[in-house]
């Protein structure tokens, strides 16, 4: 398979690329410096000449470069004309969202049925891209994800959380009654991959079946050899989890072997 990723440096594109190659698939990363993401003919013919089966989009505007507009011309243009190039040129596109398209108020866990109700910041924006690339592209994948679990810190994962809140504060509080949406990163990957043989719509990808955030901290303390102080508590009270049977991965439980 040859596949083109946007944002292939980032936590869920780097590790998606590490793991396409290691199934034999080639892999074209998006240069944004090379192939500017306001101009639609260039994007055209970019993808045009590479031919991919599929296309991967996790960009997001993170790094500004001075394009004016930017957030918006990033977040959402480029998606859409994305999907729609995607579209003309008979290639899967996979868009990456979030589990935060839901407030901290909304009734999880979550399906696909469940319908987003959050109005601002990120999940709002990621909403309005949704929408836009299945008007777009119908045979759009988006698919949305939970917090990403590292091996190590340094990039935005939940290990670089525990180890800055354990560093911080000398102890990490973590909730009993918070059951996040959460995967290992390598999951992630694999799961997306597998998507890209499926159907166009909207799946959820999150391998947390049941653990609360306590539980989910102490077993990665004991993978990284107990080195953290993680104290319970019952603060966050919130079922997060994203259940959809579509996506086949093995459970978190099973990774971290409980």
């Amino acid at each position: 398979m040859k596949a083109i990723v946007t944002g292939a440096n980032g936590t869920v594109g780097s590790a998606v690329v590490t793991y396409l190659e290691s199934q034999g698939d080639t892999v074209i990363k998006w240069d944004r410096s090379k192939v500017p993401v306001d101009d639609y003919w260039a994007m055209h013919e970019y993808v045009k000449e590479h031919a991919p089966d599929v296309i991967y989009h996790f960009a997001i505007a993170s790094n500004p470069t001075g394009l004016e507009n930017e957030g918006w011309i990033v977040n959402y243009n480029w998606p859409s004309e994305l999907a729609w190039i995607a579209r003309q040129q008979r290639i899967k596109f996979i868009f990456t969202s979030t589990v935060m398209v839901w407030t901290n108020d909304a009734k999880g866990p979550f399906t696909p049925e469940s319908k987003p109700d959050e109005t601002e910041g990120y999940g709002a924006e990621k909403i309005r891209a949704e929408n836009q690339i299945r008007s777009q592209n119908p045979d759009s994948i988006i698919a949305r994800l939970g917090w990403q679990i590292a091996d190590s810190a340094g990039s935005n994962n939940m290990i670089t959380f525990l180890e800055t809140q354990n560093k911080d504060e000398g102890k990490i509080s973590a909730s009993s009654k918070w059951k996040p949406a959460c995967s290992f990163v390598w999951q992630t990957a694999e799961a997306l991959r597998n998507l890209a043989k499926s159907r166009g719509g909207t799946y959820l990808v999150s391998t947390n079946k049941d653990l609360n955030f306590y539980e989910i901290a102490t077993a990665l303390n004991k993978k990284h050899g107990n080195k953290w102080k993680v104290v319970e508590n019952e603060d966050f009270v919130y079922d997060q989890r994203m259940i959809d049977d579509r996506v086949n991965a093995p459970s978190l439980e099973s990774e971290l072997e409980l």
